[in-house]
């Protein structure tokens, strides 16, 4: 029995401390005035209730977490290949190899999406923009080819997204024998996505101050997005574990497309911090969570951030605590 209670009393306390603070945050929406309440014309007015963002990174602490449970208790924000394995209800990726990917899947026909300088293009521009100064002959060919560009149908499309070198400066083509070679290793796919309808794809910029992109991380940058765009309250970071366990990547997608191999050394945290302590401090009228496996300092992953003590916005939980919140 003593062993419950010097395990459990700290869950029970952690979650009366949240409770609290969360009353004290929304006791006016909680509280209408007597005009709110009873209004002149007898309408019943419901109470408002502070929107809550889910912000779902692709850390392992949140494998066997069933995202579905969060639908109906805030809106889910997602970061990059989230789409394979669950659809959010709103979705950023900051890499064009995944940008395009998410796009030809027809993610932002069902959901809005956020991408880094996603610039439409009028279609009219498309060939003077994809050849770089080749001619039509020797840009069918390369397109025979099939390596070098990745497209979505064009069908009724208006306008384009274009990232990657253009084909003069991706491959040159040998005038002896006809053969393709790529150019720059680093820019072997000219990437292009047709702009379809229903069209809910969105460049990040417009959404930041003078248009200018903070060039942050995928979390982050969902991040600003619920906080500016959708105005959330409250902010539950879930599988956003910045350090990893061991001495290898810490990414349920490692090892796929666009992702770095499952044996990489883990990616340095120190930009995921700085840019979240940015979060914190510029959205003070905001409450975040992060949220762990397990709130119990084993390891860093599952610890509190040096950086962030002393934010007063910031909350730890852990998966416990979550689950008495929904």
């Amino acid at each position: 029995m003593v062993k419950y209670f010097d395990e459990e009393w700290p869950k029970e306390e952690e979650i009366l401390r949240i409770g609290l603070e969360m009353s004290r945050k929304n006791k006016a929406d909680r509280f209408p005035t007597a005009d709110e309440r009873w209004p002149r014309g007898g309408e019943v007015i419901q109470e408002k209730k502070p929107m809550r963002a889910y912000m779902i990174g692709n850390g392992e602490s949140r494998k066997g977490f069933d995202l579905s449970r969060l639908r109906n208790t805030g809106k889910i924000f997602g970061c990059n290949a989230l789409h394979r394995e669950f659809l959010p209800d709103v979705l950023t990726a900051v890499d064009h190899g995944i940008m395009h990917e998410v796009y030809h899947a027809g993610v932002a026909q069902k959901i809005p999406c956020y991408f880094r300088s996603w610039t439409k293009v009028p279609s009219m521009m498309y060939e003077s923009m994809l050849s770089g100064g080749l001619d039509k002959l020797e840009v069918d060919k390369i397109k025979e080819a099939g390596n070098f560009i990745k497209e979505n149908q064009k069908n009724d499309a208006t306008e384009f997204v274009m990232h990657g070198a253009n084909l003069k400066g991706l491959v040159k083509i040998k005038k002896e024998t006809g053969e393709i070679e790529p150019t720059n290793i680093n820019h072997a796919v000219l990437r292009v996505s047709w702009i379809q309808k229903p069209d809910y794809s969105h460049s990040l910029s417009d959404f930041m101050p003078d248009k200018k992109d903070h060039g942050w991380a995928c979390g982050a940058s969902a991040g600003y997005i619920a906080c500016e765009v959708y105005k959330a309250k409250e902010v539950y970071l879930i599988g956003h574990d910045l350090y990893s366990t061991n001495e290898k990547v810490n990414n349920l997608f490692a090892g796929t497309e666009h992702y770095v191999s499952k044996d990489n050394s883990p990616t340095p945290a120190v930009n995921w911090i700085r840019q979240w302590k940015a979060m914190f401090d510029g959205f003070q009228d905001v409450s975040f969570y992060k949220v762990n496996r397990f709130n119990d300092g084993r390891d860093q992953v599952n610890g509190r951030i040096k950086e962030w003590e002393g934010t007063k916005n910031l909350f730890y939980i852990d998966y416990s605590t979550l689950d008495n919140i929904l």
